[in-house]
């Protein structure tokens, strides 16, 4: 039997994320929120990754994330959504114990500070955030994506790594889609997948909902997949909906297991 799946929930310290940027203040609170709403950690951001986003320097991120994990490190896991290895060490040394890395170690200095995490996540993309989007030609997209993200989790040095597709970065809307499907394969590397599709926009070019806030049954209806597929964490907005909907899918998987 797997593993019970695993919540991830987002908070976005940026000024500029693409649903919810500027909106929490330091994060203090949101971050405690989410807790209550059933998160199994959480994960702080201060810089926006999302489709021609400007770059901050280390300075403005730390300062950014440094109150929420300083509040929480405590009490849950803490993971450090960074690609800057000065960032991921501070973190680590103030209480974080996950490194997500959205760029896959486009720092030279990060796969030494994964050391010192207790799990690191390594994303799929290419380019930065600022020229990623035209970066989505692929002769075979989830040849591509798995051969990458092997290379990559072999340079990381924690004692869990887990794998991202990127869902959203430096793949079109079709690719995303196309991606998540083929989450089996992923899945197949015999490495954790974690997905990250919550309220991106691939689901607006499905059902049209060009507000992300009205994006939640397309980004359950990514999660429910994945998991079907084997994913096991989720890096959502919405945690007490997608806690519920894991819950049960869980619940059934086991009644079905007993049964056998």
């Amino acid at each position: 039997m797997r593993p019970r799946p695993i919540v991830m929930g987002i908070v976005n310290v940026t000024p500029d994320s693409f649903s919810d940027g500027g909106l929490h203040g330091d994060g203090v609170r949101h971050a405690e929120r989410l807790i209550e709403e059933g998160a199994d950690w959480i994960d702080v951001g201060g810089e926006s990754t999302r489709p021609g986003a400007p770059a901050v320097d280390a300075e403005t991120e730390w300062a950014r994330v440094q109150p929420v994990i300083a509040a929480f490190a405590n009490d849950i896991p803490v993971s450090i959504d960074t690609s800057k290895a000065t960032v991921a060490r501070k973190a680590l040394r103030a209480g974080a114990r996950i490194i997500n890395d959205v760029s896959g170690f486009s720092d030279d200095a990060m796969p030494a500070v994964t050391a010192d995490a207790e799990r690191t996540i390594v994303m799929h993309m290419r380019g930065t955030p600022q020229t990623m989007q035209s970066l989505t030609h692929y002769t075979n997209l989830v040849q591509s994506v798995c051969e990458w993200l092997m290379e990559r989790a072999a340079m990381a040095k924690s004692d869990e790594v887990w794998i991202d597709p990127g869902i959203g970065f430096a793949k079109t809307a079709e690719q995303s889609i196309h991606l998540l499907g083929a989450t089996k394969q992923v899945a197949a590397m015999g490495l954790p997948v974690l997905i990250g599709a919550s309220r991106k926009s691939f689901i607006d070019k499905v059902v049209g909902a060009p507000d992300p806030h009205q994006r939640l049954g397309g980004s359950l209806a990514a999660v429910a997949s994945t998991w079907t597929d084997g994913a096991q964490a989720f890096r959502v907005h919405d945690v007490r909906e997608t806690r519920q909907l894991l819950d049960l899918l869980y619940a059934i998987e086991v009644a079905a297991q007993n049964r056998r």
